[in-house]
């Protein structure tokens, strides 16, 4: 197994990308915490996890995350893996944005990932070891017409993501990011039901995709198995697209 007696951290890992992670990651071996604002669907996941441990809380909440990923190492006495997939879109032009949605969008999808990447490179630095993956998007480098915050946001965990690929670059510490397409969670079905003709709305969203079909949770879950792994030891500041070919159509 992969990840055999490793510990792992998943933000956003009661749905969607999140959880296909958790499971990916213990059908590899890993020690698993998974936090998510959803309590209920934590204990679901408990429920078919055995063994998982969680943690109900805001993914924007400093205090949370300092508190998780302490527990973690008083428990395991070591964290050697951060994925920060807890993400929201609310789906605004520019114009239309109001400061609430935009500061919003920015808190759950940029500060939260610095917030618990901070929190993991407190402790994996001094043991010189550990590996960082943040979830950004394809739209944060081909952009995208209606989401405004969310494209912005994206970007911020690209820039984020390689600066601290190379301030950690000599510590032991690797950081890179995945950039998942459209993919099939619970926040797609969200966007395309904002929109007045769902059904058009997601025949253009997977049609644009080269290989004309949206991506799956777990098809993403692997990619950031590899970039947590031995596989991609001297990888960090990478940005790995899952996108079905839409940077390339």
């Amino acid at each position: 197994m992969r990840l055999n007696a490793r510990v792992a951290i998943v933000t956003g890992a009661a749905s969607g990308i999140g959880r296909a992670t958790v499971d990916l990651f213990r059908a590899e071996g890993a020690h698993v915490v998974a936090v998510d604002r959803d309590a209920a669907a934590l204990e679901a996941l408990a429920a078919a996890q055995p063994g998982i441990e969680t943690c109900a809380g805001d993914v924007v909440d400093e205090d949370v995350a300092r508190r998780t990923v302490d527990a973690a190492l008083a428990r395991h006495g070591r964290v050697d893996a951060m994925v920060t997939a807890a993400g929201i879109s609310l789906g605004q032009p520019a114009l239309t944005t109001s400061l609430e949605a935009w500061d919003q969008v920015f808190s759950v999808n940029a500060k939260a990932t610095f917030l618990w990447a901070r929190e993991a490179l407190r402790v994996m630095v001094p043991a010189g070891r550990g590996a960082i993956v943040t979830v950004a998007s394809q739209l944060a480098f081909a952009g995208g017409r209606g989401n405004a915050a969310y494209v912005a946001s994206k970007g911020a965990v690209v820039s984020l993501t390689r600066s601290i690929a190379l301030d950690y670059a000599t510590s032991g510490v690797r950081c890179n990011c995945v950039l998942p397409g459209a993919t099939e969670t619970p926040m797609l079905a969200r966007a395309f039901a904002r929109n007045p003709d769902p059904e058009a709305a997601r025949t253009r969203s997977r049609t644009r995709h080269a290989m004309e079909r949206f991506g799956r949770p777990e098809e993403t879950a692997r990619a950031i198995l590899f970039l947590v792994g031995d596989d991609s030891a001297f990888t960090t500041g990478a940005m790995l697209p899952v996108e079905g070919g839409w940077l390339v159509a």
